[in-house]
């Protein structure tokens, strides 16, 4: 089995060539200013142009509207829109059909009542995305890299009808696990290869992938 690696939250350009050189298959850049891993849309036009065609280029948005969608894709040759907010259904089929581009629906899970939700969204999407849904009581929580995770036996044995990713507290220790109980096909990582919010760390990159790859000999 085949398991792809995205990369997310990159801002340098050493970052990007790590993720490249290691075998990701996704790298994605953030555009929502509350976060620590926000880049600016010039700086990501230049990360992306050392990309090029190596990796699908993703753009993570939380709740965008038109002029920040118009402001990136006239500068960043992005491929997939990771829309990571409270987007609707309406909205989400309105983003895919406008811009043309692969739309990927961010899901925050806790329950059974989350997945359910995703059902919702599958026949509007390229893909889905699955993360942990950050506790009230958290405090400064963002839509998603919070290092949390969930459990993974919620989405077990799910057919859905679009590629989907596993994201939410993965890191080289628990990569393999996770993917073992949950049978993602994609995985995706941010704070787990940090050493502190925003900052990417080349090693554990390279680490987090190895352990990716790993898994397709088990």
């Amino acid at each position: 089995m085949n398991i792809e690696a995205k990369i997310c939250g990159l801002s340098t350009a050493e970052t990007v060539r790590t993720a490249l050189d290691a075998g990701a298959s996704y790298v994605g850049f953030v555009f929502y200013p509350p976060s620590p891993r926000n880049i600016s849309i010039e700086k990501a036009a230049e990360l992306a142009e050392i990309v090029k065609e190596d990796a699908l280029k993703v753009g993570v948005f939380v709740n965008p509207d038109d002029a920040l969608l118009h402001d990136v894709f006239k500068q960043v040759d992005l491929d997939v829109i990771q829309l990571h907010g409270n987007e609707t259904v309406e909205r989400v089929q309105y983003i895919r059909n406008r811009f043309s581009k692969i739309v990927m629906k961010a899901i925050s899970v806790a329950s059974l009542s989350d997945i359910a939700r995703a059902k919702e969204y599958q026949t509007k999407v390229d893909m889905l995305l699955f993360d942990a849904k950050a506790p009230l009581e958290m405090d400064d929580a963002l839509p998603g890299g919070n290092g949390l995770s969930f459990d993974w036996n919620l989405i077990s044995g799910y057919q859905w009808h679009v590629p989907w990713m596993l994201s939410g507290g993965l890191d080289e220790a628990n990569v393999a696990k996770a993917i073992k109980i949950s049978g993602a096909k994609i995985v995706d990582v941010s704070s787990g290869i940090e050493v502190k919010p925003g900052q990417k760390d080349v090693t554990k990159i390279k680490s987090f992938i190895k352990a990716v790859e790993a898994t397709q000999n088990d």
